[in-house]
């Protein structure tokens, strides 16, 4: 984190917080009806309260070494008065995190920034995907490629991601329902089994040089002007490739008590065909849980996922997958690449058994998260 970033976040914090004229804005409704329309809604959606555009995915190196890596950029709409006439006013935040999940280093390696929109810090597109704070960017190009490049002390990655298949529209036409009430929802859609092909530098290597990788991504676009329910403090999520070309997006919104308070997804077949998952069709249950050095919190890292009669084992690619955001978004959460087996008691977590890969997201387990 570049010094700057951590003088910045404080100012635009007290800015939102303590203006005169600040006031609540007109957040648009999340609300079921027209279907999503691209190229349009790969871009920005600047009058909704919080969005972001989120990559995952498994690296592969020349020297067949596994890795896993995160980016993600934010936008947020504070609550400022939209007729405050300074140029000066942060009325879009934009920030990144960014992570290496990398066995050999034993823990997350990992950086976040923050910005405001404008003065050729920070800016995301309304028109297509292009979001960028300062060299950190995701951009969409004409032939439906994606470059992400990201540089940090630890780590850098530039990296071209290649389509292969359909985008994947979650919920109804895009309304992904995120509680029992129709207005805890967002409009969201995924692009599953990006091909990776790109240069990864990491810490110790020269300057000077990368090492090749390739690999299989997963890319989420999600925006929407509702908080997180008040009965609600976090979420279990799973974005996973299959091995045989189907997809799976699934997640469990939990209460206070650790219960499932919501649950959705969408399921793709290797043939294509795509299917809606209804709440009681999902089921999220803990099998191994880490203790987290840096926080103390204990986190379920492998989980067994019931997705109709699909029955999954998600296993790390390494505990210490925690990525502490205090410093830009506020949440600390564990963000991890799984490897999902077949559910099987007579049969091992082995290669054999393995049917795809993935990551898995768990917020709320140290503090409730707060969108």
């Amino acid at each position: 984190m570049r010094r700057r970033t951590f003088l910045l976040w404080p100012l635009l914090v007290e800015f939102a917080q303590n203006a005169a004229w600040a006031s609540m804005p007109q957040y648009p409704a999340v609300t079921s009806g027209p279907p999503l329309v691209f190229p349009r809604d790969y871009g920005a959606h600047s009058r909704y309260r919080n969005e972001w555009w989120y990559v995952t995915g498994w690296l592969q190196t020349d020297g067949n070494a596994s890795l896993g890596f995160e980016a993600t950029f934010f936008r947020s709409r504070p609550a400022l008065d939209d007729a405050n006439p300074s140029r000066f006013a942060p009325t879009q935040l934009l920030f990144a995190n960014v992570a290496l999940s990398d066995p050999y280093a034993g823990a997350l390696q990992h950086d976040q920034r923050v910005a405001r929109r404008g003065f050729g810090l920070a800016d995301a597109s309304e028109t297509d995907t292009a979001v960028h704070i300062d060299d950190w960017s995701l951009d969409r190009h004409a032939d439906g490629h994606y470059r992400l490049n990201v540089a940090t002390p630890g780590f850098a990655f530039a990296f071209t991601l290649a389509p292969t298949q359909p985008v994947l529209v979650n919920g109804e036409n895009g309304y992904s329902r995120k509680g029992p009430l129709p207005d805890e929802a967002s409009y969201y859609y995924s692009v599953p089994w990006l091909q990776i092909d790109g240069v990864l530098k990491r810490s110790g290597q020269s300057p000077h040089k990368g090492e090749h990788v390739r690999g299989q991504a997963w890319l989420d676009h999600e925006w929407s002007s509702a908080p997180l329910a008040d009965d609600a403090v976090g979420w279990d999520w799973i974005g996973i490739n299959f091995d045989d070309g189907g997809a799976l997006m699934a997640l469990q919104i939990r209460d206070k008590a650790g219960r499932k308070y919501w649950a959705g997804g969408t399921l793709r077949a290797a043939d294509g065909s795509t299917h809606a998952l209804a709440p009681d069709s999902i089921r999220f249950m803990p099998l191994r849980r880490w203790r987290s050095p840096h926080t103390g919190a204990e986190y379920p890292v492998a989980m067994r996922v019931d997705v109709q009669d699909l029955h999954l084992t998600l296993v790390p690619l390494m505990d210490d997958q925690e990525f502490d955001s205090r410093a830009t978004t506020g949440a600390v959460y564990w963000e991890g690449a799984v490897t999902a087996y077949r559910a099987d008691a007579s049969t091992a977590n082995t290669a054999a058994n393995s049917i795809g890969r993935g990551y898995l997201e768990l917020t709320g387990y140290v503090q409730r998260l707060e969108l």
